[in-house]
């Protein structure tokens, strides 16, 4: 089964690369409801094309179909998506994101760090409209689209299992803007409401400012230690 799941993603992903170069974004119109996909951004993490229903199929031309999914489904399989990278426009207007009730970031293991909420990312554009809700940002230091995470912690070797030892000092209400900012050669400087999850799926942590390592040497990840001085750390 494994091995037939590897085949899959791999199919998927040479389907999607054919459609549009990695660094475009293309658009996958349908009568009422037109689907965007932003190359630069996506980490191949696969959740849309594993989905059931007809919207992605791998060996199809082109790949995405609108007009094969109700919007319901379009929205359940975008929301999935945890870049940013894929996102919609609907025949009201209206895009795929619903009303944003708490402010989270997911600590994945050996991987990046995923943030939802209301995110306010320093230096994102509207071009990214996505990145307004969801994104992963590089946490192993060797991403050539910092903040972004672009899948370099694979071969750069980055190993973290993603536990959360920290508490923090807790938050008076889940929701509200998350000012998200890259600081130069330094940490995410992390100002709002926001909740940490493990990677065991362990609410671990909540509080209001925070500093994140995106240079992969810290030894308190997934939060700065300074490290990232001694370590060289360019961004």
């Amino acid at each position: 089964m494994a091995t037939i799941t590897a085949m899959a993603d791999n199919i998927l992903r040479k389907q999607q690369e054919n459609d549009v170069s990695e660094h475009e974004k293309t658009s996958y119109p349908g009568s009422k409801t037109e689907v965007h996909w932003d190359g630069k951004l996506c980490i191949h993490y696969g959740e849309c094309g594993r989905a059931s229903g007809e919207l992605f199929v791998g060996a199809r031309q082109p790949w995405c179909q609108p007009d094969l999914s109700s919007d319901e489904e379009i929205r359940d399989v975008l929301l999935r998506c945890p870049s940013g990278a894929l996102t919609a426009k609907f025949a009201d207007g209206s895009g795929v994101e619903p009303d944003v009730e708490e402010n989270q970031l997911a600590v994945t293991q050996n991987g990046p760090l995923y943030f939802s909420g209301a995110l306010n990312i320093e230096g994102a554009t509207d071009a990214s409209a996505g990145t307004r809700y969801r994104a992963a940002l590089c946490r192993c230091g060797a991403s050539k689209n910092k903040p972004y995470c672009d899948n370099s912690h694979i071969k750069s070797g980055f190993a973290d299992s993603g536990a959360v030892g920290e508490t923090g000092p807790g938050h008076s209400l889940v929701s509200g803007e998350l000012n998200i900012k890259p600081l130069e050669n330094g940490p995410l400087l992390v100002n709002g409401n926001l909740t940490i999850y493990a990677s065991s799926g362990r609410q671990a942590w909540q509080g209001e400012k925070v500093a994140f390592c995106r240079c992969g040497e810290s030894k308190n990840k997934p939060f700065c230690d300074g490290s990232h001085r001694q370590a060289g750390f360019r961004s």
